[in-house]
């Protein structure tokens, strides 16, 4: 892959990360059905858990030999992710109704598609 196209997939995972740091602080857990209901402190415990083995994983598939489909795995995600939070914009409890946090989770979706894009052509 092109130093280009590493930097450009490199950025817009930390944007990934950013945005995930954000979603703790703006209680993204009150979006999901499980833990929605739980008592905040157990539910923020739960969902920042579970990103230990998410960001695991992620960095394990881009230091294997899987490293191509990583990368188109990851932007599917990114474009799937922009557009639910799109979706959720109206949801009462979605706090990234901001254009700090929208900074992050737009422009994730939009560089994905066009990482994808840069890949496959």
């Amino acid at each position: 892959m092109p130093d280009f196209l590493l930097v450009l997939f490199l950025f817009n995972l930390s944007l990934f990360l950013l945005h995930e740091m954000d979603a703790i602080r703006r209680s993204e857990w009150k979006l999901f059905i499980v833990l929605k209901d739980m008592e905040d402190e157990k539910a923020y415990k739960c969902f920042t858990f579970v990103h230990l083995p998410l960001y695991t994983v992620i960095l394990a598939l881009l230091f294997s030999s899987y490293q191509t489909i990583t990368f188109w795995v990851l932007d599917i995600f990114f474009i799937i992710h922009a557009v639910l939070h799109l979706f959720f914009e109206k949801h009462p409890r979605n706090e990234f109704k901001n254009s700090f946090s929208r900074s992050f989770i737009y422009p994730m979706g939009i560089i994905g598609a066009i990482h994808l894009l840069a890949l496959l052509l």
